[in-house]
């Protein structure tokens, strides 16, 4: 269910969680459950939490869907950058990203070198499963879910394998993936 990515940050070894006020950052891909997963980590450990998405929304005063259709995708990351650098100045704050958030050269950058990264991972099925309870994802817009998640996933692992931890997020509660996160977070 765990795994340590070797090259952790030098800083991830150090201290506890009680004492590394730095942001934790979830990255992966849409459905595997960031926000939901995200907020409940949030509560268990006191700290903020925020999704990178409901604030572009917020700032934007549009949905990410609205964002793509009327200016494309590259201007949905350069504010999805702008957004993720505003939050991650924050200490003790669980910020859940988009799924092409860590895919980004600068914004990956950011993470990695300001916050505790956490690669939620999860099967294809799942994930098929997962986002079929809502109709609001750009990427799925008019599209055969399986492929373009399998064909997104292929293009974004090497990305999100620099992630400072991976924890599966599977169909199980997600409160187990919290559990996950709490022990591979130190201590």
């Amino acid at each position: 269910m765990l795994s340590k990515n070797a090259s952790l940050p030098s800083g991830l070894a150090r201290g506890s969680l009680a004492t590394d006020r730095r942001p934790i950052v979830l990255v992966g891909m849409m459905g595997v459950g960031k926000s939901t997963i995200g907020r409940r980590l949030a509560n268990r450990i006191g700290y903020a939490f925020a999704d990178a998405d409901e604030e572009i929304e917020e700032a934007a005063n549009m949905s990410v869907s609205e964002i793509f259709a009327q200016f494309g995708e590259p201007y949905f990351r350069d504010g999805e950058r702008r957004v993720i650098a505003r939050l991650i100045e924050r200490e003790r704050i669980v910020i859940a990203t988009g799924g092409g958030a860590f895919c980004q050269e600068e914004t990956r950058d950011l993470i990695l070198n300001q916050a505790i990264s956490i690669w939620l991972d999860a099967p294809i099925a799942t994930l098929v499963e997962r986002v079929a309870r809502r109709d609001t994802r750009p990427l799925l817009k008019d599209r055969d879910p399986e492929s373009v998640l399998t064909e997104l996933m292929a293009e974004r692992r090497a990305h999100y394998a620099r992630a400072s931890l991976r924890i599966a997020s599977d169909n199980g509660p997600h409160e187990r993936t919290v559990n996950a996160i709490l022990k591979a977070l130190p201590s």
